[in-house]
């Protein structure tokens, strides 16, 4: 036995042959990457070979293989083979592991496949494998894991009735059609059974789980129809239940109320009607209950505060009514509650103040009253608010000022009343929408700046206090030339009481010092350089002129400025840093503590590939970080904006997103700490004059420390579009997520699109659409490919689109980490 696996081995794979006797070669997980080796095909009495995870030169399946007539495991996963599999493998009758997952592997799968007599487990998926199950494949029937999923198989499951003995049955994704054997429902060692994103038809088996210790049930997008089966949980297990978009109607079955195992239960999109089973609504151990887009009716049941451990609750589209009970409130894990489109109505409870974890509320298009809960603005972490088209009453809270990761606030067609806080100024909203209530007053300058004239409209002519807004008047411009006069007397007045004011507090300020000599250091700036630079405080200061802005992001305002020596920087000045006033507190002083040794980490990086800090300036009230200015701006404005995309060609753009791959690569594994950028999107990656690409605004970038927690992080973080799917079931975030947003920016620099474009559709982005493009696997492919680029390089394009599809599954561990992203990148080198 020679067990290598899971080590760090690189390069070429030795000559096996003068091992003779060996049994057992196990050399999974490591980095070689030379051709196949040969030389194991001469050991004879070789009965297990797993090469599993390894990036080997391309290639196809050795015909010699096929002659190790005394095999029991081959494991060639995952190590860049390509062609058909060859009927040669029906030479392997002693078989009993059979894994080929994850190559690029095409034809069909060969009927000879069925002489496999005493095979336990096949593997094939994540390939390119298309036709049908082959005939005889029943005679397989010692198999119990059969996972052929992420193919293009097409045709029935009839050819698996007979496989009596499966536990895990994983098919997901392919083209299969027509409806599931009765059969299935005789299984008596089923577990696990994931069918989504097929083509399947008609009722599913009503016995379905009832024999067996069912524990995983997926069947979502297909076109199934008939009642949902009532005993998929009578054994007790059953953990996850997800059978959305399909055509199914009825009711819920009464006994999945008792499912108390259940974690997952998902059945939105399809017809079901009726009340729902009392039972579901406190299952004590379920993380995601979806209805949505169903016909559902009755009310949201008190019951529901024994769902200690929910996280994702959405219900929309529905006709649920009466009102949201107050127990809402003991759902302390709680992070996005989902209601609208409903006939709900009452008044919002105050208890929705206790959820502190939750991120998403939308309620909108209810028939809610009554005022909004000042108490909604304890949920610091919410980053979206919905209660449009409802019939709320009274004033905007001011305490939505608190809220500091709000995104999007959206509170138009109710009954609101009074003015708009100055509070909710220091929010850094992507939407913001108060048209059609009864709001009076001036609109806040930085939100009359943020969403212009039609977010406001609907309520009495908004106006703000300046003389030279874009999209408002000013709010004295309508007043007589009496008033005005009137008003020029208050104004001397008040100017002659404030001069004086003014000049005692100055008078008594300096006296306080001289007697109690207190320090200065609410006024000083503090200078923390990452290296030797040659600009001054002044310098940076003079900068921070309207004029000279050249962004505006979540994190800050981004200034350009001029240096007396002629060269140039970018100053970032960051939002909300009223933080260190003398009334702060502990918790708020350690923040700022945690914050500045992130930007010091992030300071000490050098690499050519990530922007460059030059230092960090801050005193009581504000923050400033200067980096280096960069020419040609951003990518998405040379993508995507001023009809610039055409003057990025191909290789330009494959020069981009290598880079950019080096340096997230150089962030997650070669950094210490490792570090999540989080905030991975076009508009973060500047180019020099050189369209070399740098990564840019750590705002919300987080040092991973070696602790339990050390791959994943809890802040809201993220640019709609960018974020990776995990996110809305689990709220974390890790290095896989960077690599998903990374994946966007590729298919970006491949198709010219933005992330989230109409003709995609409605909740649909750039993923969605690639993806059906792609998975056609039809010459149509190459519409997708941005028409601006030269027609010579689709080659080249088409290999970047693979690798943005691989980065972009859905499940995190089946995406590369950002080395293997660069090897792959390398590969495909125009």
């Amino acid at each position: 036995m020679l067990n290598l696996a899971t080590n760090s081995l690189m390069r070429s794979l030795p000559d096996f042959s003068v091992l003779s006797s060996l049994q057992i070669l196990d050399l999974s997980n490591n980095n070689f990457s030379s051709k196949f080796p040969l030389s194991v095909t001469n050991l004879s009495r070789l009965h297990s070979f797993v090469l599993y995870g390894n990036p080997l030169d391309p290639n196809i399946i050795p015909e010699e293989i096929y002659s190790m007539k005394e095999l029991k495991v081959l494991s060639l996963s995952c190590i860049n083979l390509f062609g058909a599999i060859s009927p040669s493998i029906g030479n392997l009758t002693k078989l009993v592991k059979l894994e080929l997952a994850s190559n690029n592997l095409n034809g069909t799968i060969p009927k000879e496949i069925t002489r496999l007599s005493m095979l336990y487990e096949l593997e094939l998926w994540d390939n390119f494998l298309a036709g049908e199950i082959p005939s005889g494949f029943g005679n397989l029937t010692s198999l119990n894991i059969f996972d052929a999923s992420s193919n293009f198989l097409n045709g029935s499951l009839s050819e698996l009735a007979n496989l009596r003995n499966l536990v895990i049955l994983y098919l997901y994704k392919n083209h299969l059609s027509g409806s599931m054997p009765d059969e299935f429902g005789e299984f008596q060692y089923l577990r696990d059974l994931s069918l989504y994103t097929n083509r399947l038809t008609g009722p599913v088996p009503q016995k379905l789980g009832s024999l067996s210790d069912f524990r995983a049930m997926d069947i979502s997008d297909n076109i199934l129809s008939g009642p949902l089966p009532p005993d998929a949980c009578k054994r007790g297990k059953l953990v996850f239940f997800l059978a959305l978009q399909n055509s199914f109607t009825g009711g819920i079955p009464e006994s999945y109320g008792n499912c108390s195992t259940l974690v997952r239960f998902r059945v939105n999109n399809n017809s079901l009607s009726g009340m729902v089973p009392l039972g579901i609504w406190g299952l004590p151990h379920v993380h995601v209950v979806d209805l949505s887009d169903n016909n559902f009716e009755g009310e949201i049941r008190r019951e529901i505060k024994n769902a200690k451990n929910l996280s994702v609750f959405t219900i929309q589209n529905n006709n649920f009514s009466g009102s949201i009970p107050s127990e809402i409130g003991q759902l302390s894990l709680l992070a996005k509650m989902d209601a609208s489109n409903n006939e709900l109505f009452g008044k919002l409870p105050k208890e929705i103040g206790g959820l502190t974890m939750l991120s998403s509320l939308l309620l909108q298009q209810n028939m809610f009253s009554g005022s909004i809960p000042d108490t909604l603005g304890l949920c610091t972490d919410l980053f979206e608010i919905n209660l449009a088209g409802n019939k709320l009453n009274g004033s905007i809270p001011e305490s939505f000022g608190s809220i500091k990761v709000l995104n999007s606030l959206n509170l138009s067609n109710n009954q609101l009343s009074g003015q708009i806080p100055n509070t909710l100024s220091a929010l850094q909203l992507s939407l913001l929408d108060f048209s059609n209530n009864q709001l009076t007053g001036a609109v806040p300058t930085q939100l009359s700046s943020l969403s212009g004239k039609r977010s406001f409209s609907g309520n009495k002519e908004p106006c703000v206090n300046e003389a030279n807004s874009v999209f408002f008047s000013p709010c004295a411009a309508a007043t007589s030339s009496s008033s005005r006069a009137g008003s020029h007397a208050r104004i001397l007045i008040v100017s002659f009481i404030s001069v004086s004011v003014v000049i005692i507090f100055v008078i008594g300020w300096v006296l306080y010092k001289k007697w109690y000599k207190v320090p200065e250091s609410q006024e000083s700036w503090d200078l923390k350089s990452f290296c030797r630079v040659t600009f001054t405080e002044d310098d940076i200061l003079r900068c921070l002129k309207e004029e000279n802005i050249i962004g505006s992001g979540g994190s800050g305002k981004v200034y350009k400025g001029a240096l007396s020596n002629g060269g140039k920087i970018a100053v970032k000045q960051l939002w909300n840093c009223n933080t260190a006033k003398l009334n702060h507190s502990r918790e708020e002083a350690l923040r700022n503590r945690q914050f500045e040794m992130e930007v010091e980490t992030l300071g000490r990086i050098r690499h050519r590939n990530i922007v460059k800090l030059y230092c960090f300036l801050s005193n009581g009230y504000s923050k400033l970080i200067m980096y280096e200015y960069m020419k040609n701006g951003s990518l998405c404005n040379r993508l995507h904006e001023d009809n610039m995309g055409s003057t990025l060609d191909w290789q330009a753009r494959y020069k981009i997103s290598l880079g950019t791959a080096y340096g997230l690569a150089y962030l997650h594994h070669d950094c210490v700490p490792a570090i999540v950028h989080r905030d991975v999107k076009s508009r973060n990656i500047l180019l020099d004059e050189d369209m070399e690409p740098c990564l840019a605004d750590f705002g919300v970038a987080k040092c991973l420390q070696a602790s339990g927690k050390g791959n994943f992080t809890t802040v809201i973080a993220g640019t709609h579009g960018y974020i990776a799917p995990e996110y809305a079931h689990t709220y974390r975030v890790s290095k896989k997520s960077d690599v998903y947003s990374f994946g966007i920016v590729l298919m970006e620099l491949v198709t010219g699109k933005r992330p989230m474009e109409d003709e995609f559709g409605e909740n649909r982005g750039i993923v969605d659409w690639v993806s059906a493009k792609y998975l056609s696997r039809e010459r149509v492919i190459v519409e997708v490919l941005d028409e601006r680029v030269c027609k010579f390089c689709e080659e080249g394009m088409m290999k970047v689109l693979k690798i943005s599809v691989l980065c972009t599954r859905s499940v995190p561990a089946q995406r590369p980490c950002m080395r293997e992203v660069v090897q792959l990148l390398l590969e495909a080198r125009p």
